[in-house]
Order: C-alpha cells, then structure tokens, then sequence
C-alpha cells in the first residue's frame, strides 16, 4: 500500500498551527492510516489505496483540520478560467482518448517539495492508474509553454524531442526501445501505429504519454507555475485523478486555473469541481455501526471528514461530495465516514450478550494439519492475497484465460481478479526475495475461486496447497519426494501419471492423486514438476524452481 513521508514542520506550515506530536500520531491511525514510524523531524504513514487524496502531506493537512475543528465541511477552491484550452485528435479513439488539464499558478517548489510531488505523481499512477495503464500523469513547467494545446497521435518513427533525463533527440520508436521509461512501459502502446502526444501552439512537445515528459518542461526550484495533463483510458478516473492533483496544490496556495477540454463532439471545462449530492439514512448508520445516533450527529460527524451535510428530517441526511473522494460509490461509505467522524475511539466495545461453547472449525483444523506436515518438511509459509491479476496469474504462468471472477471496481491493476491458483503468487514471493540465502522452501494453503455456472451462487470455492523450492539444484526427483511426503502424512496413497502444463517443462509435470487405501476414494489432485524456465524469466528470477499444487477433495 501507498506509503507516504512528511515533516511536522510541512503539516504545521498547512495547518497554520503547531500541532502535539503525540497528539498527532494517536489521531492519523483515527483517519484511517497504520503508522509506519516517526522520530523528531517528522512520521511516515500508509494509506488504503481507497484514498487516494491521502497521498500528499496536503491532503493528510486537509482531513485533520477538520479532525481538530480548525476547518469543516467542504473546502472551497476558486476557480478561473485561463483562457486557453486542449483539442483532443480523435485518432486518439482506442489507444489513449481521454485528458484532463489544468493550469496551476504560483507553486512554490522548494527542493523537498520536488521529491514529494514525484512520489505523490507515481503513488498516484499505482493506486489508480493501475501503473499508467488506465491513468497517466503530467506536471510540466509551464513557464516554457504558450497554448492552446493539443493531444494528438503522432507517427512514431516521424516525431522525435529529448525525453527527460536526456540531452539527445530521440523518435518515438527510440524512446520505447532505448530509454530506461519507455522500455518499462512500452508493451503500453507499442501495438499501435500512432503514439499519444502533447505540444503546444509553438511546437514544442510536452510530453509522449504514458511514458515519458520532454526535457524542456523539467520542474526546479524556479518554477511558478504548472500545466498539469492528465490522460488516459477511463473518463472518469482522468478527471478525478485531475482533481486530486489540482485540490493538493491549491491546499498549498496555488490558483486553479480551467481550461477548455475540447473533443470533437464537446468541450469539458475542466477541473470540474462540482460537489455530488447523496443523502444518508440516519436508521441504516445506526444499524451498521451500532450505536444509537440523530440526524445531528450524523450530519456533523460528516462535516468533521470535509463533507457538507444538512439534516433533512430525523432519518435523513443530504450530503454533499468533496470531489476528490473517488471512493464514495454507496451509501455505506458514506456511514463509513460517519463512525471515522465520530472517532471509532468513542464507540465502546460491548461482550455479545449470546453464551456460546466454542470449538476448533473442522475446516480450519484440517489446514493447519497440512501446515504442520509442510512445516516439518522444511518449508515456510506464506500467506498472499486473494486478488491477482490476469498478467501474473495466466500471461507470466503461459496459461491461457479462463472465465474468472473479475474485481468490478478495482483500486490497483494489482487487483484485478479472484485467484484460481496459488503458484503465482509464490513466485512473487521468491521474486520480492530473491535476495535471501538459498535454498528457500515455501508453500501456502488458502482458498481459490472459480465461476460455476451450475451453482446457484455462480462461484465454487476451492481449498488448494501449493509448495515451491527454489536452488541451484532443484529437480524433478525433489519436489516428488516432498509430494509423496505429504499425501502419505495425510495417510493416503500417491498415484501418478504423465502431465503436459505449460508453466511446467514438458516432460518434467505430472499429474498426482491421494487415495484412500480401504475405499479408492481420490481425495487429493494436483501436479508437481520443475517450472518451465520462460515462466521463472517471467518472474525475474536466475535458479530452477519445483513446484506441487493439489486440491483437497475432502477435508476429513
């Protein structure tokens, strides 16, 4: 998850106040961040990717004025128009048809101030730019610049500037296979015959998004004003993402300046500020958080997270929207927001008033019989997530797609999908640790999901155990042992037979079952096999890697 750093001193200066630094770090975790650590000069804190807005110190600033009663409700940024504006090309349809773009006028970039916008553009291009694919973003001197602009596919082999970091001209192509970014990004846009680009009324080029800005509009210490671009494949996350960059600068005193987003079939005043209107019901933030509250106390625990609220009547509220909450989709966040207004501290934990007698789930006892049978072979568990997404999961695994249950909204291209394997995930795993001692013996027991058409959930769960070892000498002859080990612990009888898969060398797979010796009865299936070495390249890692996945039948 995101991890942001800043001073005391920024967030005072924001603040326009001291603050007690012990009263600082018992409030963050209230607004909903886990403290990484802090000493004298200043806390560093990690955020739900949900929030977005969190990512720079103006954002935290904002939140905890209104947790300390120094600023509520909505906050208010003027808008101006700039007078100048941004035509999109329409052959820009299906690659990259979407921007945003502001102008943002006297920032005052100290030489902390740059690394913080660096990493609050990158935090950005992870948690909802799913790594620049869906969204990308641009913050460029715009001092250098005369508009209006334009947004246009350019030849790729025809157009050429010196990307950042650069002192030469390269063409488009050359920056997609020489440069460091565009080699990182590449497989973004390489497919298409024409690359998105920004310039301006004179020529000169802004930027080849998503991959990398011009040279010529590089921020420093000098720069005073901003044309911020942001483009991408949703409409919606361009503009949101517009708007939490612009409402973070105008936190810090810059002036948002609009400009004319013009389509072919419309014209976008953009950034679009306008409020969005909900209302909340005062029963329903009773019953999910479980206190007794009034339309009152909603409305101003409301007011307390910078949200506007005005009771209607004694069961509802109306509610306005700041907009850069990208994640309030339904009314449950909106009560979300009423316990962290009201201070989750303030709710007393109450003993359930139900006798109970308590015993070890049979489903949970027969897991940690497993883990304690790889535990004694020598392995270390993991524990990975249950989201994945369809590059690790098949393209890196050389599996091809299957139906699978998709994440609808998704905060993180990280996050896209419900695994139905548990090997990806320990190789990325052993790919985050490639840097340990050798030999490294780990496996996970968790749940998979598959779509089931025939039930009438439309889901199948299924309990799966994956093992991996990984050294210079990995083989076939290994990971069999160590499958036979476990489904002979499991008192069962191994079965095995020939098995092509194409995250495994062929020839080097098979497929293995665990029977029950007095009714034939399979209550394990699997496959082990030493990986095919494309898939261990996929996952940058330099030793063979044997694997075993089974799925357990029963669970007696």
């Amino acid at each position: 998850m995101p991890v942001i750093e800043f001073t005391y001193t920024d967030l005072e200066e924001l603040l326009n106040r001291s603050i007690d630094r012990d009263k600082l770090i018992d409030l963050l975790p209230m607004i909903g961040s886990d403290i990484e650590g802090y000493d004298d000069e200043g806390v560093k804190v990690e955020f739900f990717p949900n929030r977005p807005d969190y990512l720079s110190v103006e954002g935290v600033a904002r939140a905890l004025k209104g947790f300390l009663e120094i600023e509520k409700g909505i906050p208010e940024y003027p808008l101006e128009p700039s007078g100048t504006s941004i035509t999109i090309d329409p052959g820009l349809e299906g690659i990259r048809p979407y921007t945003a773009c502001c102008l943002l006028l006297n920032v005052n970039l100290t030489e902390d101030k740059l690394p913080q916008i660096m990493d609050f553009q990158e935090d950005l291009h992870w948690v909802i730019g799913r790594d620049r694919k869906k969204v990308a973003i641009g913050i460029h001197n715009l001092d250098v610049l005369k508009g209006p602009f334009r947004y246009l596919a350019a030849k790729p082999d025809e157009t050429s500037f010196v990307p950042l970091e650069m002192d030469e001209e390269m063409t488009l192509r050359e920056i997609l296979t020489e440069h460091k970014k565009g080699k990182s990004y590449a497989h973004l846009i390489e497919k298409y015959d024409r690359f998105p680009l920004l310039m301006d009324s004179e020529g000169n080029i802004l930027s080849m998004p998503p991959i990398i800005n011009g040279e010529l509009t590089k921020l420093t210490t000098d720069t005073k004003n901003l044309f911020v671009d942001v483009t991408g494949t949703d409409q919606q996350a361009v503009e949101r993402t517009l708007n939490i960059i612009a409402t973070s600068f105008a936190e810090s005193g810059a002036t948002i300046k609009t400009m004319e987003n013009i389509y072919q079939d419309e014209t976008l005043i953009l950034p679009d500020l306008t409020p969005k209107e909900r209302t909340v019901s005062v029963k329903n933030a009773v019953k999910l958080i479980g206190i007794p509250l009034t339309a009152e106390v909603v409305a101003e625990s409301l007011r307390k997270v910078r949200f506007d609220a005005t009771v209607v009547d004694e069961d509802t509220v109306k509610v306005l929207i700041p907009p850069y909450r990208a994640d309030i989709l339904h009314e449950v966040d909106i009560i979300e927001n009423v316990a962290i207004g009201y201070c989750f501290r303030k709710i007393e934990p109450e003993i359930p008033r139900v006798a109970t007698v308590a015993r070890e789930d049979p489903y949970m006892d027969f897991d940690q019989n497993v883990r304690e049978i790889m535990n004694g072979l020598g392995f270390a568990e993991v524990m990975s997530l249950m989201l994945t997404n369809e590059e690790n999961h098949y393209h890196k695994m050389k599996l091809p797609e299957t139906e699978r249950v998709e994440v609808a909204q998704p905060i993180s291209q990280d996050r896209t999908m419900i695994r139905q394997s548990l090997l990806n995930g320990l190789l990325e795993f052993l790919e985050d640790n490639k840097h340990e001692e050798l030999p490294q013996r780990i496996f996970e027991v968790g749940d998979t999901v598959f779509l089931d058409s025939e039930k009438e959930t439309k889901t199948r769960g299924v309990k799966k155990m994956a093992a991996m070892i990984t050294h210079s000498q990995a083989n076939f002859t290994e990971i069999k042992s160590t499958s036979d080990a476990l489904i002979s612990n499991l008192g069962l009888e191994m079965e095995i037979e020939d098995l092509d898969h194409p995250s495994f060398i062929q020839g080097r797979c098979a497929r293995l079952k665990g029977v029950k010796k007095e009714s034939s009865e399979v209550c394990v299936e699997g496959f082990f096999g030493e990986v095919n070495p494309e898939v261990i390249r996929n996952f940058e890692l330099e030793y063979p890697v044997v694997a075993v996945e089974v799925e357990f039948k029963t669970l007696k």
